[in-house]
């Protein structure tokens, strides 16, 4: 796409031994030479209209695909930058070239693009890894060598650059997407950049490779999450698979962090699809530029729930089942165990109010004596089908217990428990027994306890918590350690 060579530009700290990331995609992504680089720059922006705000540019969302794709779209981005200032810039990418769990925080001394090295915030970036085991100091997925280097991160430098100047870094791509990883990185940079002068990026795009009409469809239902400022609505949105974005955990976590730290809304800058650029409209990716605006400190009832907090549910209540809903999911539960003790397959009846996806559990019994309890914390299918799913594992999986016999089936008492999402909790007195569940994580430790245990044995919150811990393997006062993560969800049991 671009020349390869490079008329870098004079730069002390590249001829230094310090330990410089090189560019991985420079000549590919965009121009390998300083000169043709900043005439792009300078024409992408000369191109675009500054798009006013109404308040300080906190944080950034914008694309990372090769500049004739996106860069028009990434440049009306960063245009709201200009005349601006910050000491640092914190870029969070996802990682095309390697699964890793967590998030890395790059340790070296610098990120070098055709325009100079960009100097790493050192302290900055041990503050953020410090917070969590899971977001470390680490070159994981920064690494510019080999067949494929990553360039997520790297693609939105040289905009960076051209409009700031001097700035230092803080580099941090995620490896895994998971919603623990994003509210665990989304708590870490608003513990550690508070008080600082510090810009937030998150670089994505969205669908990849659906006809223009589709990718529309997607996209639109992601930008929807996003100008509504709502990083849970985000998440669910791209595990429903009702939108793509292969930075959306870099996006959620940007939310919530600019939450915490006064956050006042999401301005939508541009959207556009590869298809404006190839004239191809049957295979497209899909392209978002947005800013989040601050203002005045938010709220309290606000900035209390994204404090140092799990992303919260849109709606605390698990799902609107109807009696009819229930008797159905207990029957699937019964037709499901049944037919893998005849060698059948089994596909559970369709109805639009069970399409909804959550987390589940389901508990068998046998007179009054469990059998088997085996659930997901977070659901992944509609929820007939993850209840089917739970029902032979119950049934048949639970290692605590033998296998149901045949025998034994007609003698089995079913209760389901569906699931809130998860919300992290930090005031111990808001955990209300016989209301809430547990969840606590630590290390590799984890352990789940159900709202109706803690009123079927007569426990306190406190109990409850230390009984918690003892569930997953822990001491049973691990909650109080500072790298324990508490969650507590409602439940319908029925």
């Amino acid at each position: 796409m671009y020349r390869r060579e490079a008329d870098q530009v004079d730069d002390p700290m590249a001829d230094t031994n310090m330990n410089i990331r090189k560019p991985a995609v420079a000549g590919l992504f965009y121009p390998g030479g300083s000169v043709e680089l900043s005439k792009t720059i300078a024409g992408l922006y000369a191109e675009v209209e500054k798009t006013p705000l109404g308040g300080p540019p906190m944080g950034l969302i914008v694309p990372h695909a090769g500049y004739p794709y996106s860069g028009r779209t990434a440049a009306k981005a960063y245009k709201v930058l200009v005349g601006e200032q910050y000491d640092t810039v914190v870029v969070v990418s996802p990682s095309h070239t390697v699964f890793f769990k967590g998030s890395s925080v790059y340790d070296g001394d610098g990120y070098q693009t055709p325009l100079g090295v960009v100097e790493i915030d050192k302290e900055l970036s041990r503050k953020i890894a410090a917070t969590n085991p899971s977001v470390y100091l680490s070159k994981m997925g920064h690494a510019s060598g080999g067949t494929r280097g990553e360039h997520a991160l790297e693609v939105q430098l040289p905009f960076l650059q051209i409009v700031l100047g001097k700035f230092k870094l803080v580099a941090i791509v995620m490896g895994d997407q998971e919603e623990d990883s994003i509210n665990t990185l989304g708590e870490s940079l608003a513990a550690a950049i508070e008080g600082t002068n510090t810009l937030l990026v998150a670089s994505s795009d969205l669908s990849h490779f659906h006809s223009e009409k589709e990718a529309r469809k997607l996209d639109y239902a992601v930008q929807e999450a996003v100008e509504k400022y709502d990083p849970s609505l985000l998440v669910e949105t791209l595990e429903s698979h009702r939108g793509e974005a292969c930075g959306g955990g870099p996006m959620a976590a940007l939310m919530m962090a600019t939450q915490r730290l006064g956050g006042r809304e999401v301005k939508f800058i541009d959207y556009s699809t590869s298809g404006e650029t190839t004239g191809d409209f049957d295979e497209v990716v899909g392209y978002l530029s947005a800013a989040v605006v601050g203002g005045e400190k938010v709220k309290r009832q606000r900035t209390d729930r994204a404090v140092l907090g799990a992303m919260p549910p849109r709606d605390k209540k698990v799902v609107d089942l109807s009696a009819d809903d229930k008797k159905l999911l207990h029957q699937v539960v019964r037709d499901a165990i049944k037919a893998r003790f005849q060698g059948k397959e089994y596909q559970p009846p369709g109805r639009e109010s069970l399409e909804i996806v959550r987390g589940a559990f389901v508990t068998l019994k046998i007179a009054g004596e469990l059998q088997g309890c085996i659930g997901q914390i977070k659901g992944r299918l509609p929820l007939n089908e993850t209840i089917a799913d739970m029902a032979v594992s119950a049934a048949f999986e639970d290692p605590r217990f033998m296998p149901l016999r045949e025998e034994q089936f007609e003698h089995i008492e079913v209760e389901i428990s569906v699931l809130s999402p998860l919300e992290r909790v930090h005031d111990f007195s808001k955990i209300q027994t016989g209301r809430d569940g547990l969840m606590i994580k630590m290390d590799m430790h984890s352990g789940l306890l159900l709202p109706q245990v803690a009123t079927e044995y007569g426990w306190n919150s406190s109990q409850f918590l230390e009984q918690t811990c003892l569930k997953a393997g822990l001491p049973k006062n691990a909650y109080k350690d500072r790298h324990a993560e508490v969650y507590k969800f409602t439940a319908e049991v029925f």
